[in-house]
């Protein structure tokens, strides 16, 4: 990318698209599209039609998602396919008709087999059942990166997906029915400690292991691939030349990016009890589900690139604490559970 081609960041409000905005500024890119759901609807054809018709981006950013935790996935499952799956048709085949030249397509990492070996490699997609409490979103990101692949196959296009491990940051979600596991947690934990309350309750039994990326580090790995050079883009794409090969890792081109490490529920639970100050004590609801096991993914490939992680787990819910707090003005706060539009991509637990 150069500093002023045309780039449309789908989802510019979301936990990752607004990462993804701040570290484009910061590193100098000029001419950015950003549109809100009320401005731009991604599930109507003809309104996306139009504003690529309008506006000829010469790169693309896909953060545009319908995305929940358990109780969100478990609840909405045809929102959770249907939204997903007509937002990233709809702009994918645009992307194409106007001669878009590279897009960077936002998965989740579960869209990777429930007991997967560990950790987990790109090339175990489709190898296996999927997580039943997510698997309408896993088929739509699966979809993603199949039609990725596709119209890379078919029309010579530049579409490479990406997997993150679970993200938290900034601007989550904080809604205790559909938010994600670090953001409930601080939440709950925040709220015990201001009424007073001596046990914070959390669901399933803390043993099933997670990792988890800063939303920052996930923007900083997104636009390090984006502005590669031709050559070592088009290698992650599975080309040689102008032909694909079909055995490119994957069978697709999709790239794991996650921050080594993982960790069990109940040891986050502790952490973000630290973090917040509370001294009263954490219970597990075994009577809820716990989800897939374990699941870590092995981000070799984008580390021997020369882009790891920076921001530590402990460091990253400091930050995330002081943010949730700093915009809390009253005892409970309430954050709604942004729309399909608004860019969470955030990862189930």
């Amino acid at each position: 990318m150069d500093k002023d081609d045309k780039i449309y960041v789908a989802g510019h409000r979301g936990l990752v698209g607004s990462a993804i905005v701040l570290n484009l500024e910061q590193k100098g890119y000029r001419n950015l599209l950003v549109r809100t759901h009320a401005e731009l609807d991604l599930t109507r054809q003809e309104a996306v039609e139009a504003f690529f018709a309008d506006e000829k981006p010469d790169h693309v950013f896909l953060a545009a998602a319908k995305a929940g935790g358990i109780y969100a996935n478990n609840t909405y499952p045809a929102e959770f396919i249907r939204d997903n799956l007509m937002i990233q048709t709809n702009i994918i085949h645009e992307a194409y008709r106007n001669n878009v030249r590279r897009l960077l397509y936002l998965g989740s990492s579960c869209i990777y087999p429930k007991f997967a070996p560990q950790p987990i490699k790109e090339e175990y997609l489709l190898n296996g059942p999927l997580e039943p409490t997510n698997r309408p979103y896993a088929l739509a990101k699966i979809a993603g990166i199949e039609m990725c692949w596709s119209y890379n196959r078919q029309y010579g296009t530049q579409y490479l997906a990406v997997m993150p491990a679970n993200l938290y940051g900034p601007g989550d979600s904080y809604d205790l029915n559909n938010s994600h596991v670090i953001p409930a947690l601080i939440r709950k934990v925040h709220e015990a400690k201001v009424d007073g309350a001596t046990t914070v309750t959390v669901w399933g039994s803390g043993t099933p292991r997670r990792e988890f990326l800063y939303s920052d580090d996930l923007a900083d790995a997104c636009v390090f691939l984006m502005s590669l050079r031709d050559d070592e883009y088009a290698k992650l794409l599975g080309r040689s030349g102008t032909r694909v090969e079909s055995g490119a890792p994957g069978f697709a081109p999709l790239l794991n990016i996650g921050a080594g490490v993982d960790v069990a529920i109940g040891e986050l639970a502790e952490m973000i009890k630290q973090v917040a100050g509370y001294t009263g004590e954490i219970v597990f609801d075994t009577s809820k589900p716990d989800g897939t096991p374990r699941k870590l993914m092995d981000s070799s490939r984008i580390n021997a690139m020369g882009w790891k992680r920076r921001i530590m787990l402990r460091e990253g819910l400091c930050r995330v604490y002081s943010n949730f707090i700093g915009h809390c003005n009253y005892k409970k706060p309430v954050f709604e559970l942004e729309d399909a539009n608004s860019g969470v991509t955030n990862e189930h637990t």
